[in-house]
């Protein structure tokens, strides 16, 4: 039985009994006889650090049971025990007060940061609460900084046009191609494997977010350059992007971040240059050509349109363009 189910037996008899004539002796047989059926210890005031260890290896099983990246589940395994090393008591113990002394002991990195931090602790809390292990979430009164929401510029045709003739070899122009054609994640292009190209249809199926499907599509161009990469392999790894030496195995996240920094460096554009840039870049091209909003939130796998919302934000070319043929003169 948890706490709260206890507490709350303990609300009913005091109602049961207030409800007749009240008796202070009746009250106390009545808990006493409630009592009975638990097992009552004392507890130290102060749980031992592998007691909230635990709570927060429950806390991220949890969340791994929900599909949350492995990404995700370390940023908050590193949260949590900074903050758990940092209260030095019990998790279950910790006030208001507590968390607003931790966040302002941090209170010189970025906003971001911050947000990054509250919603971390307020994740766990939230689920603590959930499973009956607390009765209030100490961070429902921190206020959550406003932060403010900006998409970072992707490259104009000229820029994407330095960095397609920066590339060196064929793997580095099959991943130029494939990231500003499908719009996709790091981990999303990562994890595809040579067999998951419909080269019939120009798609491949991938797994964003919380392991959420959909269809995203090569363009000839795309498709041009990646076979040419794949006709020069000669390993046999299922992988769609693999190690240049042996043995061959799918690039991880940092070799493909090292080949797009290396692009960077060569094409010398003035903006930075990674996986995500180049997403940002397949939106904000699409929209200027015409794109419809709906359809760019789903090729993205954006939850809520408001996120694909804010590319409509960033081209004056594109405003200018639709004043130019929409405005009645």
């Amino acid at each position: 039985m948890s706490k709260l189910h206890l507490i709350h037996e303990i609300e009913t008899t005091v109602k049961m009994v207030a409800a007749t004539e009240y008796d202070h002796v009746k009250l106390a047989h009545y808990l006493d006889d409630l009592l009975s059926n638990y097992r009552i210890e004392a507890k130290d005031s102060e749980m031992t650090n592998n007691d909230n260890t635990d709570y927060i290896h429950m806390f991220l099983s949890s969340l791994q049971i929900e599909n949350y990246s492995q990404h995700t589940l370390k940023n908050y395994r590193y949260e949590l025990n900074r903050f758990k090393n940092k209260l030095n008591k019990n998790l279950l113990k910790a006030t208001t007060a507590d968390i607003r002394a931790y966040l302002a002991a941090h209170s010189h990195l970025k906003i971001s940061t911050i947000v990054t931090k509250i919603d971390t602790l307020s994740s766990f809390y939230t689920w603590l609460v959930k499973e009956e292990e607390l009765l209030k979430n100490p961070c429902l009164k921190i206020k959550r900084p406003r932060l403010e929401k900006k998409v970072r510029e992707g490259l104009t045709i000229i820029e994407l046009e330095k960095v397609r003739a920066a590339c060196e070899d064929a793997r580095q122009r099959a991943l130029i191609e494939v990231f500003y054609s499908t719009g996709c994640r790091l981990d999303e292009l990562r994890k595809l494997d040579i067999d998951d190209i419909n080269w019939q249809s120009s798609s491949a199926i991938v797994y964003g977010k919380g392991s959420k499907e959909r269809r995203v599509y090569l363009s000839e161009k795309a498709k041009y350059y990646l076979k040419k990469y794949l006709d020069t392999r000669t390993d046999d790894c299922p992988a769609l992007i693999v190690s240049e030496r042996r043995p061959f195995r799918r690039l991880t996240k940092e070799g493909i971040q090292y080949q797009i920094k290396k692009i960077r460096d060569a094409a010398q554009i003035e903006k930075p240059l990674h996986p995500h840039i180049l997403r940002h870049t397949f939106a904000q091209l699409s929209l200027d050509n015409g794109m419809e909003l709906a359809d760019l939130q789903a090729l993205m796998g954006h939850e809520k349109a408001d996120t694909t919302a804010r590319y409509a934000q960033v081209s004056e070319e594109r405003k200018q363009s639709a004043f130019k043929r929409f405005h009645a003169q």
